[in-house]
């Protein structure tokens, strides 16, 4: 164990994460120049397209230092913070990580949260200044703000270029040095680690592991202990970054378990892994935790003839992301589709653009809400994300919803703008401090669901593009909140109602009527648009109907034949507004979500 080295790479989005695991990689030789590409280790399109890590990808490496021959385990972790659980797993399953910072930019929000998250676990920083080959890197500034957040020395500091491959090396050398070697009992049960897992049609649930006691062979009898399930270890190896089998691994190592398990639910991230003899006497590893979805939507095929391929490629996803849940959904609107749950904003836009992407398909995804609880008049209690579901107002005692704590990391200048904003969005001011002599650090307090509409644009815009954010879960807190419901020709769309606060319930309300008159065609008949709280109607719009001139044709004769005809149609369109439906094009809900 004593030549083993375990770490991470921790980093903002775009700030080099993957092109410093490409060089690591080629140094290392562990790819062979005929193999290598740009991000290796991010294997998707939509990473490569977007320059984030969406799914993380371990890898082993071997090098040389000193004439001794070292083992490096490098996990690639997700940098954002929809995935902040998953990479907690990760920090837990390394002893040191790479903090690298962009030379030009300076420490961001995620950078700041997942590096104290690193040091409360006891990890071991090495912080590394990259793209010092850009026109406008400030080393010297970036160095100063990492040695005032995080108490590094000057000398610690390591200056490279990652495209470039400048001084890439001596990230190696302090990674054996500075790294502590992994501790555990190599003749000790087996106590393993899932960092991470996916599902291959042919082979079964795949798990990710770290063995932190004892070791593991080929056809040995396991058990995942939060899921209690018995399975059979039918492959074992570790990344190259392929797969490569091995016939055993053990104390200290990283690698993966092929299992004959066909539901990736039961290899929950965070979960230990122990042989199934010892289960009764192995004590689990701390800090595992059932993720939760905090954000929901409708998600809708455009074509309702491509239900079926929706539900087929909403499973497939799920096989491979045990964060993503669906249950069907039935829109009057919009026909079938699913209620799904995400971990937030960016895993909604992930999953929607892989749908689409992946099965061909064109979607409506309804407005993000998040999940209430509401505690009933009768002391009964629901939970619900979706308006739709809410009971009568009269019904209703109390509407819980999520809150967050979030750390804005921005300019000095921006500070007063940044705060008005967020005083905008019902936030809780709980501080504000300064990193150094330009950098402040902005600490509220917010309702999750204002987070998931326009926040980020708006924070972007108000901050001149210069704000990073970070966000954690707070738990749930009493709202005064209210359901809106949109009414189209006295009919409820259920499918555009939506929670707000009560203060907002009136500008809200007369906002959605608004756009729903430019957004819906004219129909033959009179269309009343709607916003109402129950039985109290907030605000009305009224879409005019098309003529039709019916007495075009006629030429002289009596006047009466004109009236006639005109009251006929009069009758008509009264008979079509009291049967007929309006119908909403799918397009009016994609506009209504558009600020």
């Amino acid at each position: 164990m004593k030549n083993i080295r375990n770490f991470c790479i921790i980093a903002h989005i775009d700030h080099g994460k993957s092109t410093l695991a490409d060089r690591l990689l080629e140094l290392t030789k562990t790819v062979s120049k005929r193999e290598m590409t740009n991000q290796v280790l991010d294997s998707m399109d939509l990473e490569r397209e977007r320059g984030i890590t969406i799914k993380l990808q371990p890898v082993r490496m071997s090098y040389t230092l000193n004439a001794e021959r070292y083992t490096l385990n490098l996990i690639d972790t997700p940098g954002h913070v929809d995935f902040s659980y998953e990479v907690s797993r990760s920090l837990a399953a390394v002893e040191g990580a790479l903090l690298v910072v962009d030379a030009a930019q300076g420490i961001q929000a995620q950078t700041l949260a997942v590096a104290s998250l690193a040091q409360e676990q006891g990890l071991k920083l090495i912080p590394v200044i990259n793209k010092i080959d850009l026109p406008a890197a400030d080393r010297e500034k970036v160095a100063g703000e990492l040695i005032a957040t995080f108490g590094f020395k000057k000398e610690e500091m390591l200056y490279v270029s990652a495209k470039t491959g400048e001084n890439v090396e001596s990230i190696l050398e302090a990674i054996i040095e500075k790294t502590p070697p992994p501790q555990g009992k190599i003749d000790g049960p087996l106590r393993a680690l899932i960092f991470d897992a996916n599902y291959d049609s042919y082979r079964g649930v795949i798990t990710y592991i770290r063995i932190f006691d004892g070791s593991l062979k080929n056809k040995d009898i396991i058990t995942m202990m939060a899921a209690d399930k018995k399975t059979e270890a039918l492959e074992i190896g570790h990344f190259t970054p392929k797969m490569q089998r091995t016939e055993a691994l053990s104390c200290g190592e990283i690698g993966y378990i092929v299992t004959s398990l066909k539901d990736i639910s039961l290899a929950s991230v965070g979960d230990t892994i122990a042989l199934e003899k010892d289960k009764m006497s192995t004590k689990a590893l701390l800090g595992y935790q059932k993720v939760k979805p905090t954000v929901f939507a409708g998600v809708y095929p455009a074509d309702s003839n491509d239900y079926g391929k929706l539900r087929d490629g909403i499973s497939k996803l799920k096989m491979n992301d045990s964060s993503l849940s669906f249950v069907p959904e039935k829109s009057p609107a919009l026909g079938l589709g699913f209620r799904c749950g995400f971990l937030g904003m960016l895993h909604l836009d992930i999953v929607k653009e892989r749908l689409e992407r992946e099965s061909s398909l064109e979607l409506v995804v309804t407005s993000p809400t998040v999940g209430y609880e509401i505690v009933k008049t009768n002391k009964e209690t629901i939970f619900t994300s979706n308006p739709a579901e809410f009971p009568d107002p009269s019904a209703i005692a109390e509407i819980r919803e999520p809150w967050v704590t979030t750390e804005i990391l921005l300019p000095k200048t921006q500070v007063g703008n940044v705060m008005e904003m967020l005083g905008r969005y019902r936030g809780i001011y709980k501080d504000v401090s300064y990193l150094d002599e330009t950098k402040a650090l902005i600490k509220y307090e917010l309702p999750l669901a204002v987070m998931v509409k326009d926040f980020y644009d708006d924070l972007k815009s108000v901050s001149s593009g210069y704000a990073s954010l970070n966000y954690e879960h707070l738990g749930i807190r009493s709202g005064n909140l209210v359901k809106i419901d949109i009414l189209l020709a006295n009919e409820r769309v259920d499918t555009l109602s939506r929670i707000v606060d009560k203060n907002e319930a009136q500008k809200e309300g007369s906002a959605i009527v608004k756009k729903l008159k430019e957004l819906i065609p004219r129909q033959m008949f009179e269309i009343a648009i709607q916003a109402a709280i129950g039985s109290k109607v907030l605000a009305r719009e009224t879409i005019s109907a098309m003529k039709k001139d019916v007495t075009g044709y006629l030429y002289g004769g009596d006047r009466t034949r004109k009236d006639k005809l005109l009251k006929k149609q009069k009758e008509g369109k009264k008979k079509m507004k009291a049967l007929g439906k309006v119908h909403v094009p799918p397009s009016v809900f994609l506009d209504l979500m558009k600020k």
